[in-house]
């Protein structure tokens, strides 16, 4: 278990909401030499509480213009189904963020299409034709109001 102080988690902040600080940048920022800032930065990787760097794209940019946030309910808990469905999670580039969740669905999918009809192709063709999907139950984004927010740092 890593142990954050107060160094870490002014880190940690810094680097959520500008991950491409340069160590002498965060070592100005947070008091710290470079040096420090550098071994620490490496340490919070290590330890998985950094999980990665990378540059947040418009889905317009790419083509995927249109995004859904789709509710699945399994046909049945058998890890048969489970291991099925988590499989087609991974290898589905469409689907770009998955939750498992409490309630009326068993999962919450947030997916990237370029319009409609790639949206309705996906359901059809790649949903509703799994062998362990039961239900669905579909929501166009119409505005992003908040998306890709910082995680709110208590201490």
């Amino acid at each position: 278990m890593y142990n954050i102080d107060d160094f870490d988690m002014k880190i940690l902040t810094l680097l959520q909401a500008n991950g491409r600080l340069t160590n002498q940048e965060l070592s100005d920022l947070v008091g710290l030499s470079a040096s420090q800032c550098s071994r620490r930065r490496i340490s919070l990787e290590q330890a998985q509480l950094i999980r990665g760097y990378h540059a947040r794209l418009a889905p317009e940019a790419v083509g995927l213009g249109l995004v859904g946030l789709i509710e699945v309910s399994l046909v049945t808990h058998a890890q048969q189904h489970i291991d099925s469905f988590h499989q087609m999670l991974e290898e589905v580039d469409a689907i770009i963020d998955a939750y498992k969740t409490t309630g009326d669905a068993d999962y919450l999918l947030k997916v990237a299409v370029a319009d409609l009809p790639a949206l309705s192709d996906f359901i059809s063709q790649t949903l509703s034709s799994h062998q362990s999907v039961a239900h669905i139950k579909t929501a166009v984004v119409l505005n992003r109001i908040k998306e890709n927010g910082l995680l709110p740092v208590a201490r």
